[in-house]
Order: C-alpha cells, then sequence, then structure tokens
C-alpha cells in the first residue's frame, strides 16, 4: 500500500518485472504470430525502460552546461491558439568551483566576492534560475549551505544571488577559512 494519496503523482518508475517467458519461442517461426506479439511487448517494456531512464534528474554536476533531465511545467501564457505551443520546459544546470583556489581563494571576509559564471544571458534569451545553492567548506572542520542563516547572531547569514554576469557571494562576517565552495545553477532558457 503506497504511503500516498492515490492522487499524488508518483514520478517516472520502472516496472521491476516484466513476465516474458522466451521458452514460448522454442520452435516457433520468426514470422509466427506469437513471436510478433514477443516483439511488441518486449519493444513496448524497453520504450517504458527508456522513457523512465531520460526523464530521471540526473547526477551529472559538471563544470560545463549540461541537460539535467529535469523538466519544467509548460509555460502558463502560451496555448494551443498562440503562435508557439506550449511544451514542458528542459533544466540546465551548471556548478561553479567559486574559491578555485587561483582567483578566488576563500570565501570573502564580510563582503562581496563575484565570480562569472559563464552562462550566456543576452537580451534576446529569457532566463529563470529554478534552483541557486552552494555549500562551503572550511576542510574537515566546518560544513556551511548557502544560503546560510544564523538565528544566534544575523552577521553570520552568507547571501547568494546571481546576475547577467556573476555569482555574487555575500558574508556579514569573516568566513575566509572557508577555501571550498561549488555553486550550483539549474535554470531554463525560454
Amino acid at each position: 500500500m503506497p504511503s500516498y494519496a492515490d492522487n499524488t503523482n508518483p514520478g517516472n518508475f520502472i516496472p521491476a518485472n516484466y513476465n516474458f517467458d522466451v521458452t514460448d519461442l522454442e520452435g516457433k517461426d520468426l514470422g509466427s504470430l506469437e513471436f510478433r506479439e514477443f516483439m511488441i511487448r518486449l519493444s513496448q517494456a524497453l520504450n517504458v525502460i527508456s522513457l523512465a531512464v531520460n526523464q530521471k534528474d540526473n547526477g551529472i554536476y559538471s563544470l560545463e552546461e549540461i541537460v539535467n533531465s529535469q523538466v519544467l511545467f509548460p509555460d502558463t501564457t502560451l496555448s494551443s491558439t498562440t503562435a508557439q505551443f506550449p511544451t514542458m520546459r528542459q533544466i540546465f544546470r551548471t556548478v561553479i568551483n567559486f574559491c578555485d583556489g587561483v582567483v578566488v581563494m576563500s570565501l570573502p571576509n564580510a563582503g562581496t566576492t563575484s565570480v562569472p559564471h559563464g552562462i550566456n544571458i543576452t537580451a534576446d534569451t529569457s532566463f529563470t534560475f529554478t534552483r541557486i545553492y552552494a555549500t562551503a567548506s572550511q576542510v574537515n572542520v566546518s560544513f556551511l549551505p548557502i544560503p546560510y542563516v544564523s538565528v544566534a547572531n544575523i552577521m553570520d547569514n552568507i547571501e547568494i544571488n546571481v546576475d547577467n554576469t556573476n555569482v555574487n557571494i555575500t558574508t556579514g562576517s569573516d568566513r575566509t577559512n572557508y577555501t571550498f565552495c561549488y555553486v550550483i545553477l539549474e535554470y531554463i532558457k525560454q
């Protein structure tokens, strides 16, 4: 019995078993109805597997832009009567090695550091970010999610934002001990 309501979309899962009894094919002619039915069922099963695998979020976090296999609902301003038909929108992912050890050594000391994201955002393309997040590490000592919010001290908060050129991280206190920082950006191009 599922642990979610019947009207909940459970996602796209591959069936755990297909019942193909290949012994039924022994001695059958390749042109027989039974063999053709078997091939149709096998092709349908492979199609279900392909669709499910292709729609799963991939685990590749590359420094280059990739299609991450997530899709966002169609643009709600489009319909069957508009010039452009509404379709699911593909989400892209890129990772920025914010503290690369060459240009940026660490998170800032109570200030803002900007690193180019390399995404070609121009006036003729429309981008919408679906996720902007990061993690910072003080090697083997402390690990922080970004954005970071401290309930004890507002000066310890860390902000992240993106403009058309850079990823910007702002710290309210000295975070220069954090020498590793990976920023993950996920977005659609409309």
